[in-house]
């Protein structure tokens, strides 16, 4: 089954991602873990990506289509993936729509994982982590024993700059701006499926197999 999951930042796209690819036996394909393979490893591609990155600029469209497109064309991508993370845009869910076509193959379905707005804010703006020891809270679903301190070392816990509700509330607007018109694209190619993600995360994935007609 070839996927791509679609949700707005902090709907759980990449836990349901590792989920749905365990249980059908296909790659969980993160762009910006094959991002980071190819500039470990000094790919031509890698190194193109790099020196955008390096710049402070966006990796252009072509340089990250290329490198989805090198990743789909492995083995274990023979019987099927899941892309999270990608396409984030209309061209290039365009351009991908263009690289299955190459191969022979079609997308089976978008899956839009919806989380309204207030439940994404506070489920990013809540999170909290220990800045000596590295272990992450939550203030609503998984809060430290002692309000503000770290149950394994004391120290005091720290609300990330990613995670302050303004910086939310611009990552919510780029997303409604930019990757929202998804659900349109794929809805009029009859591609799309929609999940209520507001439930615990195993909630989540059940709803997910039974749309997918996976038992």
């Amino acid at each position: 089954m070839r996927l791509v999951l679609l949700g707005a930042p902090g709907a759980g796209k990449g836990t349901q991602a590792v989920n749905l690819s365990q249980k059908l036996k296909v790659p969980h394909i993160s762009t910006g873990d094959i991002f980071r393979y190819n500039i470990r490893n000094g790919t031509p591609l890698g190194k193109m990506a790099k020196e955008y990155i390096d710049k402070g600029g966006l990796v252009p469209d072509e340089v990250t289509i290329g490198i989805v497109k090198d990743r789909l064309a492995q083995k274990d991508c023979s019987n099927g993936f899941i892309l999270d993370g990608f396409p984030r845009t209309i061209p290039q869910a365009e351009s991908l729509d263009s690289v299955l076509l190459d191969m022979g193959v079609n997308l089976d379905y978008a899956v839009d994982i919806f989380v309204p707005d207030t439940e994404i804010i506070r489920r990013l703006s809540g999170r909290r982590v220990c800045p000596a020891c590295g272990m992450t809270y939550h203030i609503h679903f998984e809060p430290p024993e002692k309000d503000g301190a770290c149950n394994g070392c004391g120290a005091a816990l720290i609300q990330r700059d990613d995670d302050r509700e303004a910086t939310v509330l611009n990552r919510l607007e780029t997303y409604h701006r930019q990757t929202e018109p998804l659900i349109g694209y794929y809805k009029a190619k009859g591609r799309l499926l929609v999940v209520d993600g507001q439930g615990k995360i195993d909630e989540t994935t059940v709803k997910l197999l039974k749309v997918l007609g996976i038992k």
